[in-house]
């Protein structure tokens, strides 16, 4: 099999490298990947917005499959462009990728699927969202209703901090990104948080193992929210049938859900989820795989990915045999840039990326922004920088592994929280 993933960060290095792992494919292609990807797959630069010029290379190298990693280009419609010609694609359509792509669609099609979510408000002025904050009080839960790279959310007892970033999202306050005009303002919910991901061709659902990340700056869950600092699999404390009561009560109903509307959601359903005293309740879709809980599923997942996600490409899931996982846990320490999430520096010099490699045999590094200079330096490209990654027996033994690889790392002024996982290990 010939594939193509789209995108460059550590989610599409932990793709490229389980499929570089499967004996399915013989041809392997990432556009426009990283320098990390470029040891597993060819490179091609590309724009992954543009769904023409993502096609025209799909079919120029013959891809039989082409794998779109990041959210933009699906709620862009890129997955629409390739699939317009002729060839399998994973990932949902552009109106099915609304899921993601808006916090109040997600919201109605929950309410229309029976799926259990936190109460919410959708907000367009000032006064609306003034009335939101006052029926729900603090702690404040406030959502930007589009795409914002995993931190377009605040939670705060703060309730100027709240106002000042719903203001920023309707347009009526200062923000850094584009207003989108609308915002949510939901309940808090309590209780841990679930990530769990399943594969699905518009029909059937077939999850994966679920995961944890650390979406806070800071150990101890301080700091600003950010893309995700890091991950683990499986969840020890989680009750044995989660997996199974989100299949029933979230994922299956709101892929049915979807469909009876005329937007069948073919591809990776994430369900962002919070473990609460009332029960299991939705906090976010995703329309694609999340970094970095990606790192730790794939990390586990024993059977072969190429043909789990041409299955659900092409409508074949129902037949697919059941999925084969390790015994063992995975952790993954996101490396963050000076200053991220703020404004991330760029351009430091990355080094002991082969003495992880040579160490241990059971952790190994995930680039996300980096980029290999001419002179053969691997430098800092991004905010999140690399995603350590480890396995193990079991969950502590995996995070001993992934810490000391990230020792073993250097990055000037770089970043990473030392609890993750530690809690669930029992330290």
């Amino acid at each position: 099999m010939n594939v193509l993933v789209i995108g460059g960060g550590a989610r599409e290095h932990a793709l490229c490298r389980s499929f570089s792992l499967d004996p399915d494919v013989t041809s392997l292609h990432c556009a426009p990947g990283n320098a990390g990807i470029a040891e597993v797959a060819e490179l091609h630069p590309v724009d992954i917005m543009d769904g023409a010029a993502v096609a025209d290379l799909a079919v120029a190298l013959g891809a039989d499959l082409v794998v779109v990693g990041p959210e933009a280009p699906l709620v862009a419609g890129v997955a629409d462009a390739v699939r317009e010609r002729g060839i399998d694609c994973f990932g949902p359509s552009r109106e099915a990728a609304a899921l993601e792509g808006s916090k109040a669609f997600a919201k109605d099609v929950m309410a229309g699927a029976g799926v259990p979510t936190a109460r919410s408000y959708v907000c367009t002025t000032p006064e609306e969202i003034d009335a939101a904050l006052d029926a729900f009080g603090a702690p404040y839960v406030v959502k930007d209703d589009g795409l914002a790279a995993g931190k377009g959310v605040v939670v705060t007892s703060d309730e100027a901090a709240a106002r000042a970033h719903a203001l920023a999202c309707v347009g009526a306050g200062a923000g850094d990104g584009e207003p989108t005009g609308r915002v949510v303002i939901e309940e808090f919910l309590d209780g841990p948080e679930v990530s769990l991901f399943a594969v699905t061709d518009g029909r059937t659902v077939v999850p994966l193992q679920p995961a944890q990340d650390f979406k806070r700056a800071l150990d101890g869950d301080e700091g600003p929210n950010t893309g995700g600092m890091g991950a683990y699999s499986p969840l020890p404390w989680a009750d044995a049938g989660l997996v199974a009561e989100v299949e029933r009560s979230v994922l299956q109903p709101t892929v049915d859900e979807m469909r009876r509307r005329g937007t069948p959601f073919a591809g990776l359903l994430y369900a962002g989820l919070a473990i609460t005293s009332r029960g299991v309740r939705v906090i976010e879709f995703n329309a694609r795989f999340g970094d970095p809980e990606t790192q730790v599923v794939l990390a586990r997942l024993r059977t072969p990915l190429a043909a789990l996600l041409r299955a659900a490409a092409t409508g074949q899931l129902a037949a697919f045999p059941e999925l084969r996982w390790s015994e063992g846990a995975a952790v993954t320490v996101v490396v963050a840039s000076h200053n991220y999430p703020d404004t991330p520096r760029t351009g430091d010099v990355i080094t002991g990326l082969d003495e992880v490699a040579e160490k241990d045999e059971h952790a190994y590094v995930l680039h996300a922004g980096t980029r290999r200079e001419d002179d053969g330096r691997v430098v800092s490209a991004g905010g999140r920088v690399l995603s350590v990654t480890a396995t193990g027996a079991e969950l502590g033994a995996a995070r001993e592994r992934a810490y000391r690889a990230v020792d073993r790392l250097g990055l000037e002024g770089s970043h990473h929280r030392r609890d993750i996982a530690a809690e669930a290990a029992g330290l």
